[in-house]
């Protein structure tokens, strides 16, 4: 990739929050590092909620994450207008995430449509009465949080991208199932069996804290950030690579 100081792009009008999603793309695709670095703050949080509904583990979920935004960087030429950015780049982060999961020699491949009958273990064994009665209300709030991610990583593989994605990001049932690439029924269904299994473990906790769930501090934020823009800059591979997405 070639350096961008001196490219028409370096020259472009400066970015804001209301320069708006197709935009960046457009100005990221014509050699815009700027552009691509506003879209990775912009999408990060979510981005990285999708990748760690899928692998569970957070350091995991980080450089699952950075490697799709190398992907999509490579990938901006083949971004098609009449598709919401939010959503080519979800497919692209949970790709990645399930390809790294069949990796794992001793794991199971996870199949986004496997049947949504299959059953968590006994959420009460994640439970802890003791919170409930503790007098610090800072303490208490940490963990019950700790408690829903917990929650939430036991949850059957099918019902966990779901769940993340409607009740922690509250994105609508629409845009769920373009992301997943399911029908919007389906999306109802695993959401539901999701929520009543949640419920069954947290009780009136997961109204209060499900918005805390899986913090996405400015440190985590800015790591993703600048190494993903360190390889973006450092790579030699060419931006018309046909490399599958």
């Amino acid at each position: 990739m070639a350096s961008t100081a001196h490219s028409p792009a370096a020259n472009a009008s400066a970015i804001t929050s209301d320069t708006t999603d197709h935009e960046l793309a457009r100005r990221a695709a014509q050699g815009d590092n700027s552009a691509f670095d506003a879209i990775i703050r912009r999408h990060n949080r979510l981005l990285y909620r999708a990748a760690r509904s899928v692998l569970r583990d957070d350091a995991e979920a980080e450089d699952a994450l950075q490697d799709a935004y190398v992907r999509a960087w490579h990938a901006l030429h083949g971004f098609r207008a009449d598709a919401k950015l939010t959503t080519w780049l979800t497919r692209i982060v949970i790709n990645e995430a399930l390809g790294r999961i069949r990796k794992r020699a001793s794991a199971k491949v996870i199949n986004i449509d496997d049947t949504i009958d299959s059953l968590a273990p006994p959420l009460e064994d994640v439970m802890d009465d003791s919170v409930e009665r503790r007098p610090d209300a800072v303490a208490m709030r940490a963990e019950t949080r700790r408690l829903i991610e917990a929650c939430i990583d036991r949850l059957p593989d099918a019902f966990r991208a779901v769940f993340m994605l409607r009740a922690v990001e509250e994105l609508s049932v629409e845009e769920v199932a373009q992301m997943l690439d399911i029908p919007e029924a389906t999306v109802r269904t695993r959401f539901f069996r999701a929520r009543s299994l949640m419920r069954e473990g947290l009780a009136r906790d997961i109204d209060v804290a499900t918005n805390d769930a899986f913090s996405f501090d400015g440190e985590r934020c800015d790591r993703i950030r600048l190494r993903t823009m360190a390889r973006i800059i450092e790579s030699d591979q060419p931006r018309g690579s046909d490399e599958s997405v």
